[in-house]
């Protein structure tokens, strides 16, 4: 109920403010052209679907025999989970590209809303530099997502109760958030985008060594509320630095797609990333794997100095 009446605030003022002054422009397409790309989302999806549930046989048997060869479970589900989605996506592909072939979506509009966008970022920047840029976006928050994934379960080992969690890690984390992201806002007006991205970065993955001490000290509250607001007033200020660096990426034709793109890329790798976490920590302890949660945000800092002159 809560969060419904937060809502609400947003609903009152697009009520209340008035529309901007625009110059109407006559549809490109017709409604007909709209419902048949319509029909092309969802066939993508079905197939999907299919494809990855058609699998699931195929793969168990691949995930034993893998198991025998390489001798760990976890390597061979990576393996077979990810050639899983390859397989769902070439689905997906080939069910997109016989609509096209048979004339049933539009070409011209299915290329105006998927291909040039993605042939325009590659064409302003070049094959190698574009894949740099990518790398930055796809990894940037590698090392706070792969931590965020077991942070509240390491809380509640160290004793933390939901509602100690709740008031220091949601509520005191939030605000933390925040000013980082005024902090941040404010920095990248004055010293730049590239230098706060940097920071953001180099912050993201030094804090979570802040973990190690409370992994140490186990339930002592003020570690908590320092170990949150280091964590959170980095990300905010990361965040922050990310946003501006992805808006400066996209063009204004193409704004919405490429930026819906570059947003998903964002959390795309990290989220594969964390859901081996439990894995590490099983392996090797919490200290150990906020350790590796550190070092795998080094490489980010590289990638970040290498797109300096894009930055900016």
């Amino acid at each position: 109920m809560i969060m419904a009446a937060v809502m609400l605030i947003g609903v009152a003022t697009t009520l209340i403010i008035s529309e901007p002054d625009t110059k109407r422009q006559e549809a490109e397409y017709s409604t007909t052209d709209y419902a048949r790309f319509f029909l092309l989302f969802l066939s993508i999806v079905v197939a999907f679907i299919l494809t990855f549930n058609a699998t699931a046989g195929l793969v168990k048997d691949a995930k034993e025999a893998l198991i025998e060869v390489f001798a760990n479970k976890h390597l061979a589900g990576f393996i077979v989970g990810t050639a899983r989605m390859m397989i769902a996506l070439l689905g997906a592909y080939i069910a997109a590209r016989a609509l096209i072939a048979f004339n049933i979506v539009n070409r011209s509009m299915v290329n105006n809303t998927y291909v040039d966008p993605v042939k325009d970022f590659f064409n302003r920047y070049g094959m190698s530099v574009a894949v740099l840029l990518l790398a930055v976006i796809g990894l940037y928050r590698v090392s706070d997502i792969v931590l965020g994934v077991m942070a509240n379960i390491f809380y509640q080992d160290m004793g933390f109760t939901k509602v100690e969690i709740a008031t220091i890690s949601k509520t005191f984390g939030l605000f933390m958030t925040l000013a980082g992201g005024f902090l941040g806002g404010i920095l990248a007006i004055r010293v730049g985008v590239f230098k706060v991205l940097f920071l953001g970065a180099l912050l993201s993955a030094l804090t979570n060594l802040l973990f190690i001490v409370l992994a140490n000290v186990g339930h002592d509250i003020t570690w908590l509320y320092v170990t949150i607001a280091m964590d959170n007033l980095s990300a905010g200020i990361a965040t922050t630095a990310f946003i501006a660096f992805l808006s400066s990426l996209t063009n204004i034709q193409f704004t919405a797609v490429q930026y819906a793109i570059f947003s998903s890329l964002m959390t795309l790798l990290p989220k594969i990333f964390g859901g081996y976490s439990g894995t590490l920590v099983e392996q090797f302890g919490y200290s150990e794997f906020f350790v590796i949660t550190t070092l795998i945000g080094i490489p980010v800092l590289w990638l970040v100095y290498k797109v300096k002159p894009y930055i900016d």
